[in-house]
């Protein structure tokens, strides 16, 4: 016990110092803020025009106050899983910094995690209780049952990890590549579209709701969202969708260790 405690502490001031690092750029919140509020308001009233004239459940079973919900909560989702790992992984390989962490005795792919939870946990409570307390005032949305609203948050820790993991592999790209732009631009709208963020997996067609329900990303929006909005089929429903996201958060842990440690081997670092 007391040599886990001491393992765990090596992580702490990686945490603090991503808290620091934080309060360095306040007004980085309040961009955050405005670009998701606004990315929100769009797809919103979007759909919101679209189920105008379904006083019931519409396409895909959404009520107006439903499809407002999902769309909404799918952006405030987003913004949680927008933790900089990425980024922040790939300039590290580039300027050679991360060559340090492999003469401390600390896991890499830890330490990013623990700096990354003051990031998420901001973004939180700075960006995402804000923009839903504000269209709260503007449109109604659905209110969740606190068995739904308690799966939900258990939902949301795991598609944090999930959201961690895919964002460390592909800041992981910047040992193939000098520049990982265009791989962070493909990975942005890839996820996007298949976690249902912009549209709902319900509403797609057979075999492309099939291929997104397979794919990890699901358990990034769409499975928190499931049980948010009570769109499961009892108990067994809901354990299907925790389990199948365990499932991947534990397979890409797994796939991140695996080629952190490759990439590590074959690490190579000019200096002068």
């Amino acid at each position: 016990m007391a040599s886990g405690t001491a393992r765990a502490g090596r992580y702490l001031p990686f945490a603090t110092g991503g808290l620091q690092s934080l309060l360095r750029y306040r007004s980085m919140f309040f961009v955050t803020g405005v670009t998701a509020a606004a990315g929100a308001a769009v797809t919103v009233f979007l759909w919101r025009a679209v189920y105008a004239d379904s006083p019931g459940a519409g396409p895909g079973g959404f009520t107006p106050a439903g499809i407002t919900t999902y769309l909404l909560v799918a952006q405030v989702l987003q913004v949680l899983h927008a933790n900089r790992v990425d980024d922040e992984v790939a300039a590290e390989v580039y300027r050679g910094d991360v060559a340090v962490m492999l003469v401390r005795p600390v896991s890499y792919p830890l330490v990013r995690f623990a700096a990354c939870l003051p990031v998420v946990t901001a973004n939180a409570l700075l960006v995402g209780v804000p923009v839903l307390l504000l269209f709260a005032l503007f449109v109604p949305l659905a209110v969740p049952r606190p068995g739904d609203a308690a799966l939900f948050a258990l939902s949301t820790l795991l598609s944090v990890l999930i959201a961690f993991c895919v964002n460390l592999l592909t800041g992981m790209t910047g040992f193939l590549t000098t520049n990982t732009w265009g791989v962070r631009m493909l990975k942005q709208s890839v996820v996007a579209f298949f976690a249902g963020q912009f549209v709902p997996i319900a509403l797609m067609p057979g075999p492309l709701a099939a291929v997104a329900v397979a794919l990890p990303f699901r358990g990034m929006v769409d499975g928190p969202l499931t049980l948010l909005l009570g769109r499961y089929e009892g108990a067994a429903g809901a354990l299907a969708v925790l389990a199948q996201q365990t499932a991947w958060a534990l397979a890409l842990a797994a796939l991140c260790a695996v080629l952190w440690r490759r990439a590590a081997g074959r690490l190579e670092v000019l200096g002068g």
